[in-house]
């Protein structure tokens, strides 16, 4: 794995663990925004890893797509792609809000830290293993 691969895990990885902890202490906004960034950092590294570069974009249905065209599909629903895109942005800026499809309560907040828990696990495992 190339070291600015593994760097970008190491973030998506404290990313996670910030959103996890953001979580205990009631900070759901902060909840939100961590769990986007690890799951858009994660794919990030994938795409450096077999592109040697990462688009801009913190869009996780665009950054998804790329890299299943990477010959590396994960396990992430259209559901999840929109839910996390809808809260990304909104979660930054306090004058656009947060959409009412991902409003910031505890149910929500639970949904994107298992979701950023279980792409994060597979990426990395993914990375980890030699590659075909």
């Amino acid at each position: 794995m190339r070291e600015e691969t593994r760097l970008w895990l190491d973030y998506a990885e404290e990313n996670f663990e910030i959103a996890r902890l953001a979580l205990e202490r009631g900070y759901l906004n902060a909840c939100l925004q961590n769990a986007c960034q690890a799951v858009e950092k994660a794919l990030k590294a994938v795409l450096l890893e077999r592109r040697g570069a990462a688009p801009a974009t913190s869009r996780i249905r665009e950054l998804g797509r790329l890299v299943a065209a990477e010959s590396m599909p994960f396990a992430i629903s259209s559901e999840e792609c929109d839910l996390l895109d809808s809260i990304d942005f909104p979660s930054r800026y306090p004058t656009i809000g947060v959409s009412s499809a991902a409003s910031a309560d505890w149910k929500v907040c639970i949904e994107c830290v298992r979701i950023a828990d279980r792409i994060l696990a597979d990426l990395r495992n993914r990375l980890s293993a030699p590659r075909e």
